[in-house]
């Protein structure tokens, strides 16, 4: 078995056993609801809890969208087969972190939240603040998910330029270029992941973003392994 092979085998293991952590999770989350489906420990709606499942469900939904796009561009199975599993486990994921907020009574977007405020920010550029479990302003704090590049909405994310790109390349282009900005958003939603699983109270959800963590990491190192079989590296 090859290095590669076993590195596949290994993330897709992550992946699976991320799906079957995360049902889990919607299991736990649900049977700390009430009969009228919001919990009695239900976050505030500017917790880290309710803003990473925000953020994390619109991050995710973008990596769903690439996958799909480098599906149609390429025929390598190897890039294909890992465009499905982070498909397949993102929407999961995804519908799960929105599943939460409508346990809580929370809306899924909130007009007046910066993305990513929840780790504890301001926004520099519309003048909104982040807040706090209680309601207060967070400004002054770094955010420790790093800055989003410009054009893109939170730490990791394609721009609309890049989406483009990707959805016009064809076959090594496009894998080297998914690879590559999947490997960026990986980056930012392992920092998000990670804030979660020290700021967020919600057990069930501090569980699902540890797990996102251990998957997405071990896709990193997979993708980089399959950018050096192209003769090519992450940005950056």
């Amino acid at each position: 078995m090859t290095r590669t092979t076993r590195t596949y085998w290994a993330a897709g293991t992550a992946v699976l056993l991320a799906l079957l952590f995360a049902a889990a999770a919607t299991v736990t989350a649900a049977s700390d609801s009430d009969g009228g489906g919001t919990s009695a420990r239900a976050p505030g709606l500017y917790s880290p809890d309710a803003g990473f499942a925000r953020d994390m469900a619109v991050h995710h939904q973008q990596a769903v969208e690439m996958s799909f796009l480098v599906r149609d561009r390429t025929k390598d199975e190897p890039v294909r087969g890992l465009a499905y599993d982070i498909a397949n486990t993102q929407a999961n994921q995804r519908g799960m972190l929105l599943g939460w907020l409508d346990l809580w009574g929370l809306p899924k977007v909130v007009a007046d939240e910066p993305p990513m405020s929840w780790m504890g920010t301001a926004d520099q550029h519309g003048g909104h603040t982040g807040h706090d479990m209680g309601g207060n302003d967070m400004a002054g704090h770094d955010m420790g998910g790093g800055a989003a590049k410009p054009g893109a909405l939170m730490a990791g994310m394609a721009t609309k330029e890049e989406l483009a790109q990707l959805g016009a390349a064809e076959g090594r282009d496009a894998e080297v270029l998914y690879l590559q900005l999947m490997t960026d958003h990986h980056k930012g939603g392992v920092a998000m992941a990670q804030g979660c699983a020290t700021q967020c109270k919600t057990p069930a959800e501090r569980d699902l973003a540890r797990g996102m963590v251990e998957a997405q990491q071990s896709e990193l190192t997979l993708m980089a392994d399959m950018l050096k079989q192209r003769g090519a590296a992450p940005r950056g």
